[in-house]
């Protein structure tokens, strides 16, 4: 479900500090209920994944048509990545978070961890159009409980970036996320059977 911006502002995140160049663009509740510790189990979820299971058929051709585009243009080559194009976040972490563990990494997606904490982890990506962060965290569902959310952060490159994220938004929101979402369910249901 997606969540009013002052889900994630509100919070004391340590992100907030690392990222004020940033536009927040989406806050989600991931359907991903459970305990105070789970919060280990929904960043191991969630480097396993990968664009070609999202459970819609339209989002992974618009994944495919994306990575292909990004291909033919030379969006997404190394030299446009983090540490080439732009410098990685966790060049500007306080001392505690910096000396603490980044995170794992992704097996399959192009996005590298950069600080973990008990309750939130953030992992960026870079390529000519965008900076981007992906930012989960572990909060109080408000029933006794806990459940992920997940707030998108991104810092577009020039006019070319601006343009970019104003057309993909409409596929984001009503073709990517909503099915994103039933795959995190399914798959956060799949651990307690």
């Amino acid at each position: 479900m997606k969540l009013p911006d002052t889900a994630h502002t509100s919070r004391p995140w340590r992100i907030h500090e690392i990222t004020p160049d940033f536009r927040l663009y989406d806050v989600w509740a991931l359907p991903t209920p459970g305990g105070p510790g789970d919060f280990p189990l929904l960043v191991r979820d969630t480097v396993e994944g990968d664009t070609s299971d999202n459970p819609s058929a339209v989002a992974r051709a618009l994944f495919a048509i994306r990575w292909k585009l990004g291909k033919l243009f030379g969006w997404d080559r190394p030299d446009a990545g983090v540490g080439s194009r732009v410098a990685t976040l966790r060049e500007r972490l306080p001392a505690d978070l910096r000396e603490g563990p980044a995170g794992p990494e992704f097996e399959k997606l192009p996005f590298s961890s950069v600080y973990l904490t008990d309750d939130e982890w953030a992992s960026e990506m870079s390529n000519r159009t965008v900076h981007g962060v992906m930012h989960l965290s572990w909060v109080p569902d408000g029933e006794g409980g806990y459940r992920g959310q997940m707030a998108v952060l991104v810092k577009p490159n020039g006019w070319w970036g601006k343009a970019y994220m104003a057309a993909i938004a409409p596929f984001r929101h009503l073709v990517v996320y909503p099915p994103l979402m039933r795959g995190i369910g399914e798959a956060w249901r799949a651990h307690s059977r």
